[in-house]
């Protein structure tokens, strides 16, 4: 997938499609993050390590889901004072929309991963798992909208380098931990987020899903604001 021409969630693959899609992020170079996006990485891998682990995974789906918070309340804010254009209102409600698309895609990341982390039995500090992930994702949703408004190119650039990060580490997760290849997936989110023959396929699934995202945020770089 080099482009993308339609909104809405992020197409289901077939598992051969899926360990294709794994083999073209894991060959393909990371971009080269702004400042901003390096520290937020260093700042992730300080208080949670440098492993990949579910745990870490989750804290990144709680700050996944801030931009696009920002963008569909960025968009509303326009669409009041833009109403009396009914075409360029059209065209705004439409970002609404697909902002919306883009934070469900992630909060579904979020619910299955609290739902592995618990499955697991493992225990999490409440500063470092609840506290801490909530502070970060306030500070990157302000982030986000301050530099929307200063120039949208910057908020979806940096939003692209945060989905990349995304991709590369999910990608790598899974090749880090065969055992997921033999480990059947069906949890209780199946029914809305999709059912997969592997623990594995569904990592690769959500890797995916970031590359679809990073896609979304490059195509609209070059877009005027709405305010």
């Amino acid at each position: 997938m080099n482009e993308i021409t339609s909104t809405g969630p992020p197409p289901k693959l077939a598992p051969a499609e899926l360990k294709a899609e794994q083999a073209r992020t894991l060959a393909a170079p990371r971009r080269r993050y702004a400042p901003a996006a390096r520290i937020l990485f260093a700042l992730l891998d300080l208080l949670y390590g440098r492993p990949r682990t579910l745990s870490k995974f989750k804290v990144l789906e709680v700050v996944a889901r801030v931009p696009y918070q920002a963008w569909e309340h960025v968009a509303y804010v326009a669409v009041t004072h833009r109403y009396s254009r009914p075409l360029f209102a059209r065209r705004i409600f439409e970002r609404v929309h697909e902002s919306r698309d883009q934070q469900d895609n992630e909060q579904w990341h979020l619910l299955i991963l609290e739902e592995l982390v618990e499955a697991s039995g493992k225990r999490e500090g409440f500063l470092r798992f609840r506290v801490a992930p909530q502070a970060l994702a306030f500070a990157y949703y302000h982030l986000s909208w301050l530099l929307y408004a200063l120039k949208p190119r910057w908020s979806y650039e940096l939003n692209a380098d945060f989905e990349d990060h995304a991709e590369h580490e999910y990608a790598l997760f899974v090749q880090e931990n065969p055992e997921f290849e033999a480990t059947p997936y069906d949890g209780m989110f199946a029914e809305e987020y999709g059912r997969f023959e592997s623990v594995a396929d569904l990592f690769r699934q959500i890797g995916h899903d970031e590359r679809v995202h990073k896609l979304e945020s490059l195509a609209r770089m070059h877009e005027p604001r709405f305010t």
